[in-house]
């Protein structure tokens, strides 16, 4: 059965598994902001795409890295919908060099936005959610924080600090019912796996049984339960959307 009033905030939500993310919980009753940082049509076709299902969402500018700017996006979304009963943390970009010639300001880049915004996202949503007594936050890792990449030591640095920040912000919330958890998709058609070369995605897909990339929906589908009454129990965990042989 659906809830009333419940809202969620999804950052990064203006294409790909964030947009996908945005549009289930709508479908779950979920009034949803959907946050970004450059691209307003996009993700102001969320929004119309989530006004199509019936529900409210508002689309909402926020770099991530700026806690001025998160901490703004918190406020309106409490004026507007009065809670915030789930954060999703998926905003993240990639910034691919071997280490050798990797620079600071790619290494810099990718650690602000993919895990200093989730330690600002979250810090912005625990005092409504501790005064709740209630609320779920949901980090978007990748299994390349659990098993590295070449050429994406930033990125692998970055979503296993996702992981490892969960874990101890879990422990933090616990007394005020308010559960952390991570999911980790495996490699998913977005725009990002759309740049792989041919040779790459074949190399990648003799891995996977099921033969196929997954889908953002189905990473979805993960954040959709974790958000739902049937994940109360649950906190602390990493569930990886994932077929590979590794």
């Amino acid at each position: 059965m659906q809830e009333i009033h419940r809202t969620a905030i999804v950052t990064g939500a203006s294409r790909g598994i964030g947009a996908a993310i945005a549009c289930r919980l709508a479908r779950d009753g979920f009034s949803v902001v959907v946050n970004y940082k450059n691209d307003a049509q996009a993700a102001n076709s969320v929004v119309q795409a989530i006004s199509q299902l019936g529900a409210h969402a508002v689309a909402v500018r926020a770099d991530v890295a700026d806690y001025s700017e998160v901490v703004k996006m918190a406020e309106e979304t409490v004026e507007r919908f009065g809670r915030i009963n789930v954060l999703v943390n998926n905003a993240g970009i990639v910034r691919d060099a071997l280490v050798q010639s990797m620079t600071e300001e790619e290494w810099d880049e990718v650690i602000d936005t993919n895990l200093k915004g989730v330690f600002l996202c979250s810090k912005a949503v625990l005092k409504t959610m501790r005064k709740q007594r209630a609320g779920r936050i949901i980090n978007i890792a990748s299994i390349v924080g659990q098993q590295g990449r070449r050429g994406q030591a930033n990125y692998a640095a970055a979503k296993a600090g996702v992981i490892a920040f969960s874990k101890s912000l879990a422990q933090e919330l616990a007394p005020w019912q308010v559960t952390v958890n991570v999911v980790a998709p495996g490699f998913t058609e977005t725009a990002m796996t759309g740049c792989l070369t041919e040779q790459a995605r074949v190399k990648i897909l003799e891995r996977i049984p099921l033969g196929r990339l997954c889908l953002p929906e189905e990473v979805a589908g993960m954040v959709s339960f974790l958000a739902s009454r049937e994940a109360d129990y649950i906190s602390s965990q990493v569930f990886n959307v994932d077929c590979r042989v590794v």
